[in-house]
């Protein structure tokens, strides 16, 4: 099982930074209005859709053999101006697997901060992300997952 979740953890990591926080191409929209990212490799499937722009929610979520295996929800609003859509695909391209839900505890590039705090493990998790300029709070992000059996 360890092995198992390790190969998946390591084929999510790759497929965040292949898709939204690599600047990937949209694949087709599933539902109407969805901007959807879509990333495979062999048996396993990755797909992020999402709703909205500066206010939005989506969902990612992984398959194995055509088979849901992990998802994770996630509803976040930018709040001032001074958010940096760069900044934060930079921040999610920092993804590591000891935290693959979003991006690195904290983060620093010029007057922009990252912060992402995370309740629980892989398989059942809560967390909240937010995005400072300047110390002011431009962004926040809500998400939560874990495994579906």
């Amino acid at each position: 099982m360890m092995d198992e979740k390790h190969g998946l953890i390591e084929f999510l990591l790759r497929a965040k930074r292949a898709t939204y926080a690599g600047r990937g191409p949209e694949s087709a929209s599933s539902r109407p209005c969805s901007h959807d990212l879509q990333y495979e490799e062999g048996n396993l499937l990755y797909i992020d859709s999402y709703l909205g722009g500066p206010q939005f929610a989506g969902e990612e979520a992984v398959w194995v053999d055509g088979q849901p295996v992990w998802a994770m929800n996630y509803v976040g609003r930018v709040l001032a101006e001074g958010f940096s859509g760069d900044f934060l695909k930079e921040a999610l391209s920092k993804v590591t697997p000891d935290r693959p839900y979003r991006g690195p505890e904290e983060f620093v590039n010029g007057p922009h901060r990252y912060t992402c705090q995370v309740q629980g493990e892989f398989e059942w998790f809560s967390g909240y992300e937010a995005i400072f300029s300047h110390d002011k709070k431009v962004y926040e992000c809500l998400f939560h997952g874990g495994k579906i059996v």
